[in-house]
């Protein structure tokens, strides 16, 4: 492997994230983490609304890869990407594309699925890069106070 990223948007105002600790872990453990600000806004109903799309930084991050490498890997299921995928091959690099079929419905968009050269379902690696549940570290999170507890 030459290069491993991350992309993700971040929500700039909030005092703590519960993704930092993970984007955090890969900084520091050779990912390249791609952030950049979430756009929050409310819809037509009244409800808030966070939009933090990455697309367009991946395609141009793999674009410029595909003149050093020959075989990237795509962990995602979104139907946009096709098109990224026909381009990285037209190059004659090989492109393959982790995500799932095991949910409902299924996380991969069929065309991205057909278009790429290899796809791995997330299931299948399970047992590779998966945790038991018991290993996980246990979160405690403080209670709030209430207004009237006593000091």
């Amino acid at each position: 492997m030459l290069r491993a990223y991350y992309y993700t948007a971040l929500i700039e105002d909030q005092e703590y994230s519960s993704i930092r600790p993970l984007i955090d872990w890969l900084d520091y453990n050779g990912y390249k983490v791609v952030t950049k600000p979430a756009k929050e806004f409310t819809d037509s109903m009244g409800r808030r609304k966070v939009k933090g799309n990455m697309d367009i930084e991946l395609a141009i991050d793999a674009m410029e890869q595909a003149e050093t490498v020959d075989h990237l890997v795509i962990f995602s299921g979104d139907g946009d990407f096709t098109t990224l995928v026909e381009a990285l091959q037209r190059k004659g690099r090989k492109v393959s594309v982790v995500s799932t079929m095991a949910t409902q419905p299924p996380m991969i968009a069929d065309d991205l699925r057909r278009q790429a050269d290899h796809f791995l379902d997330l299931i299948s690696l399970k047992a590779e890069i998966g945790r038991d549940p018991s290993e996980r570290a246990v979160r405690h999170v403080p209670e709030p106070q209430s207004a009237d507890a006593e000091e």
